[in-house]
């Protein structure tokens, strides 16, 4: 099964006065590269969160985000009230030191004093954290899921290819005895024009044995076999039930190769443009590729 590395999950869920909101976003990478942005309250949980994460998602650039909005009336920020009374006692009598008057503006400058306010961190409860851990296992299904279907269509179109290099490769043979035949006249055109031999005629025996080696150079047919099995192999792995984007990467590879000796070997315009034909379809598989599980 082919999987795509992009996808998107979300989770939404309220839990003590709470409303959270998950979301995991993937694209392709090389390897698995996690990125959180997570409230400080869980930032302990960091490091779970990431084994949760490639355990499932495996390859990609991951953007992992837990907004918390509070639902409240309960502020974690309080008035330090024995501080704020310190400061107004103090300001109180430097006022009547000074004959100032002690009123509201006393309390307001107070107010604005260091240490005013204090901050009171929660600690993370455990059944919050569980409920959290679920969701986000919840989340991580929605994305491979997305991944699967995203999957499908890239499977469709890379399997499309790979087929149409097959079709294409058959219609080399057709081409191969009429290059052999052309070399042949050539060779033999070239050395009838020159005369090498003292009767002015061509060694027949000698260009027999010369073009047998030239053609031996020549010959595609290994080549055409390879380049046939490495894509039946690539079929073949493409219905794996397991990440199979770099296996897969590695055999086109293969075929490249394959297809690039037969270009070069060739010698004859009309192969040629088949190869080129397949060059064409196996860079459209590649592409696609970058985007496979």
């Amino acid at each position: 099964m082919i999987k795509s590395m992009t996808g998107f999950g979300k989770s939404e869920f309220e839990l003590n006065n709470k409303k959270f909101t998950l979301e995991i976003k993937s694209l392709n990478s090389k390897q698995i590269d996690i990125n959180t942005r997570i409230p400080v309250l869980y930032r302990e949980k960091d490091i779970e969160i990431r084994k949760e994460l490639s355990e499932v998602l495996i390859r990609g650039k991951v953007d992992f985000t837990i907004f918390v909005e509070n639902l409240g009336e309960v502020s974690t920020a309080k008035i330090n009230e024995p501080i704020l009374k310190n400061y107004f006692s103090h300001l109180s009598s430097i006022s009547k030191e000074l004959d100032v008057p002690v009123n509201e503006a006393t309390l307001h400058a107070a107010m604005r004093l260091p240490d005013i306010v204090k901050v009171e961190y929660e600690t993370l409860d455990e059944d919050e954290w569980n409920c959290i851990l679920s969701n986000i296992r919840k989340a991580l299904k929605d994305l491979d899921n997305f991944r699967v279907q995203e999957g499908t269509a890239l499977k469709a179109d890379i399997c499309s290819n790979i087929s149409t290099i097959q079709g294409i490769l058959v219609e080399i043979e057709p081409f191969e005895g009429k290059r052999i035949e052309t070399i042949k006249n050539r060779i033999t055109e070239n050395l009838e024009s020159l005369k090498l031999n003292g009767n002015g005629g061509v060694d027949e025996n000698r260009l027999e044995q010369e073009l047998l080696f030239y053609l031996e150079k020549l010959d595609i047919n290994e080549e055409k076999v390879r380049l046939a099995n490495h894509c039946s192999f690539f079929l073949d792995t493409v219905k794996l039930d397991i990440p199979v984007g770099k296996k897969l990467g590695f055999i086109s590879q293969e075929i490249g190769r394959e297809i690039n000796t037969i270009g070069s070997k060739a010698n004859d315009g009309d192969i040629q443009r088949i190869v080129v034909q397949m060059k064409d379809h196996l860079e459209r598989v590649k592409e696609q590729l970058l985007n496979v599980l």
